[in-house]
This record gives C-alpha cells, sequence and structure tokens, in this order.
C-alpha cells in the first residue's frame, strides 16, 4: 500500500476526531442555551394573563394561510379546528393548490360556501386565481377558500398573501391540529419584545394515535409504530432544545412550514415565498434575516416552545423517504442560495454561527458519515484499522448521542410534559437507546439520496398521502 494512501487514511482519521469533536461542543451549547431559554419563559409565563392579553386593544389580528394539496382526509377537521381557536379578529384562508382529489367539494359542501367576486392585487407572484369561495352560514364568515391553479406550497402561500387582510398572518399545514390557545402563545413576542419581530415558530408534535373530536386534541398517546414513534423524539430533540437554543441567540434560521407567524410587511419586502425551492420555509427566514441586516434594523425571530401544533408523520417508510428527501434538497438550495452568509460578520450571528453549523453537521453530516464507512471498508481490506480504538470512538459518539437525546427527554418533562405515563416514558427510553442503529441510518440515506437527487434536478415535493385523524391508524 502507498505511503501517500496510509497518509489520506490518517489526515481523514483526524479530520473526522476534529468534526467529532466540534459536533459535541456545538451540541452541548445547545444543551445550555435551550435550557437558559427554556427557564426565561417559564418563569415569564408565570406573569402571563391569558384573559388581559385577549381583552386588550393592541392584540393584532392575525390571517391564517393554510395550503391544501389533495387534503381530503384532513382538510375538514382541520378546519374545523381553526374554528375553535381562541383569538380575536382571526381569518382563516385556506388555498386549494389545484387539488386532484375532492379536497375543494368537501370544503364546498362542508362549509356551505359559495363562489365570491373578489379583486386580486398580485402583490407577490403567484399562479392565477380562479375563484374565491366564502360562507353562506354567518356561523363560518370568517372562512375564506381560494382555488387556484396547482403550483406547489410556495405558490400557495403567495396566493393567500395577495388575498389577506391583515399584518400579520400564520403559515400553517392543512393537516395540522392547532391547540386553541396557540396564537395567543405565539403572537405574545410581537407584542412584548424591544426588537421587531419578524417571525415566530412553535413547537410541532406528532399527533399519530392521538384521539380528536370536532377537530381538538382530546387525549395525548405514544405512537406505537416504529417510524412514528422514532419521530417523536427527534421532534422532541429538534424543537426543544435545537431551535429553543438558536432562538436564544437569535441565530434561528427555520420557521417550520407547519406552523409559524409572519410579519407581512417583511415578507411582502423580500418578495414573498420562493417557488423555485422545497425549502421554501427556511429560504423565507433566511431571506427575510438578510433583508432586516440591510436595513439595519434590530429584529428578532422569536420560538415559543409550548406544544401549540400536532401533526400527522409519515407512517409508510415510502412516505417518509419522500418527506426526508425533500426535507434535504430544500436545505442544501437555501445554503446555497445563500452561500455568501458563510462566515460573513455583516450577518452577525447568522452569519459566523447559524449558517456555518447548518453546512458543516447539517448538510456534511451525512455525506461525511456514509464516507467514513466505505474508508473503514477499504482499510479492513487492507489491515489497516486499530479495532480497539475504532471499537473505543465508536462507543463514545453512541454515548454521547444517547446523552444528547435523553436530555431532550427531560426538556420535555421540564418543559410542557405530554407524555407522562410509565409506559410511554419508558417506550422512549427504548427508542432513544436504539435509534442510531436503525433511524437514523435510515435517515442519513434518505439525506444521500436527497443529495443525490437535488444534483439530478429532481424539483417536485412528491405525494404525502395521509391517513386522517378521524381514521385509526395502525
Amino acid at each position: 500500500m502507498s505511503d501517500s494512501l496510509i497518509w489520506a487514511y490518517y489526515a481523514f482519521n483526524g479530520f473526522i476526531f476534529i468534526y467529532a469533536v466540534s459536533v459535541s461542543i456545538f451540541y452541548l451549547a445547545h444543551v445550555f442555551f435551550a435550557f437558559k431559554g427554556m427557564r426565561r419563559y417559564k418563569r415569564r409565563k408565570l406573569f402571563f394573563d391569558e384573559q388581559s392579553f385577549m381583552s386588550s386593544d393592541f392584540i393584532p389580528p392575525l390571517s391564517i394561510l393554510a395550503p391544501a394539496y389533495n387534503e381530503s382526509a384532513t382538510v375538514v377537521d382541520n378546519i374545523r379546528s381553526l374554528f375553535s381557536l381562541n383569538y380575536p379578529n382571526l381569518e382563516i384562508i385556506v388555498i386549494n393548490d389545484g387539488s386532484k382529489d375532492d379536497t375543494l367539494q368537501k370544503c364546498i359542501n362542508t362549509f356551505q360556501l359559495v363562489k365570491v367576486d373578489f379583486a386580486v392585487q398580485y402583490k407577490v407572484a403567484s399562479n392565477e386565481i380562479k375563484a374565491v369561495y366564502k360562507s353562506e352560514n354567518p356561523a363560518f364568515r370568517r372562512l375564506v377558500v381560494v382555488d387556484k391553479v396547482n403550483g406547489g406550497k410556495a405558490d400557495a402561500l403567495n396566493a393567500g398573501i395577495n388575498i389577506l387582510s391583515h399584518e400579520y398572518f400564520a403559515s400553517i399545514d392543512v393537516d395540522c391540529i392547532i391547540q386553541q390557545d396557540a396564537f395567543i402563545h405565539m403572537m405574545r413576542p410581537f407584542m412584548d419584545s424591544q426588537k421587531r419581530v419578524i417571525a415566530t415558530g412553535g413547537v410541532v408534535r406528532i399527533a399519530n394515535e392521538c384521539e380528536f373530536l370536532n377537530g381538538n386534541i382530546t387525549q395525548v398517546r405514544l405512537p406505537k409504530a416504529f417510524l412514528p414513534r422514532h419521530q417523536v423524539v427527534e421532534y422532541l430533540r429538534a424543537f426543544l432544545m435545537g431551535r429553543m437554543a438558536w432562538a436564544e441567540i437569535n441565530g434561528l434560521m427555520l420557521i417550520s412550514g407547519a406552523f409559524g407567524v409572519f410579519d407581512k410587511a417583511i415578507v411582502m419586502a423580500v418578495g414573498g415565498y420562493n417557488k423555485h425551492t422545497v425549502g421554501e420555509d427556511m429560504e423565507l427566514v433566511v431571506r427575510m434575516r438578510k433583508h432586516m441586516h440591510q436595513i439595519k434594523e434590530k429584529y428578532e425571530v422569536a420560538f415559543v416552545p409550548e406544544p401549540l401544533c400536532w401533526t400527522e408523520a409519515p407512517m409508510s417508510y415510502k412516505i417518509f423517504s419522500r418527506q426526508r428527501n425533500r426535507w434535504t434538497r430544500g436545505t442544501i438550495e437555501t445554503l446555497w442560495t445563500h452561500k455568501d452568509l458563510f462566515l460573513n460578520p455583516k450577518y452577525g450571528v447568522m452569519g459566523l454561527i447559524s449558517y456555518p453549523f447548518w453546512f458543516l453537521f447539517e448538510w456534511l453530516a451525512p455525506i461525511l458519515e456514509f464516507s467514513g464507512i466505505f474508508l473503514i471498508l477499504a482499510m479492513t481490506y487492507f489491515g489497516l484499522v486499530n479495532w480497539y480504538y475504532f471499537g473505543l470512538f465508536l462507543t463514545l459518539v453512541y454515548t454521547f448521542a444517547i446523552f444528547v437525546t435523553t436530555l431532550s427527554l427531560a426538556f420535555e418533562e421540564f418543559s410542557f410534559p405530554q407524555y407522562r405515563k410509565l409506559r410511554y416514558i419508558s417506550a422512549l427510553i427504548f427508542t432513544v437507546l436504539t435509534e442510531p442503529f436503525v433511524y437514523h441510518i435510515l435517515n442519513s440515506w434518505n439525506a444521500i439520496k436527497g443529495n443525490w437527487d437535488l444534483w439530478r434536478g429532481k424539483k417536485n415535493w412528491g405525494e404525502m398521502t395521509r391517513t386522517g385523524f378521524s381514521k385509526p391508524q395502525s
């Protein structure tokens, strides 16, 4: 074996060691800042009077945008849940993005909709709006249903922005169930912060196997199925630890497309959602943040750590794979589009910390993992692997991963616990222990496929079939 190949082997080992130490430091920092932010939020919540907030003359009106594409299974239940929201002066806009199923017809029949004359001003670019519907029933007077030519989620949201009438809007997935007091908490940062809040995100939880009645959650259950249960753990780690920490240092670059509130003026100033990416949620937040730096106005992207939104997680590997593939492509598209952020002090925390983290530890991590696997196989063939040190390193990596994820479960118990039963906690701990062996590998493999598909020019979302909340999920 040549000296150059041996040198490359040891150089790669050194790089992986430095990379692993850097990841560990970043995640320990996540733990510290997430705990700090959670404690501060809970203290402030002790002095929050919901009734006074609701009766305040200064509480801003809000529009909800809910894009729907082939959501026949859940659209009626979810619109009903939106009507039960406890928030004054709420406008509900459902955008039917050229569905191929009976999504629109179900809305028309259930909510007694009729077509109305509406002069649309295309302030941000979107496909043609074919019709606007409102209800003949006064009970549904806050509902507006838009029927448009299919253009994808970003295009549907832009169409909704052209219709809405309030200065703040919420972007949600129509397959989500929103807690009744969700927007009371989501709008607080806009009123409390000394800086201009341009967007607020919230915790998204997994709804599979939970019980719902009239669009409201009545009983929280931990999913028994493999994929949804592992996604529960993943979401706890991503939201309660990851996004809570980034918000604490004002470095949050992603507001979930399933549940977020935005300042309409800033969104329109940057041209609305980008229709040429499948990661429109992240790309919009990054563009809004860049805009605020460019106009030199102090701002904040806030995060609310309460379980305010429940979504149906993919049950089958096929749907799960499509979702994660799309998430990977959207992340890469955003990072590549805004590559000028990398280590750029002009953009503060976002340029010096947030962007490098996403680039090094979100985009490159699965690529390096699989590169390492191939390298180990090659070095095994040439007899260069020191199995003692390899096993020790693997044990340390596994132990640290379990430690961090277990802390995310502790965050759940410390913050706003939903899984209180002993059997749920035991099942979650077992899930944490087994996650690196199967679920993590699935996630990494889908990320690799996402990289490959993006390189091949794949742009579509892929069908996301829903089971529906009112149906039993096995």
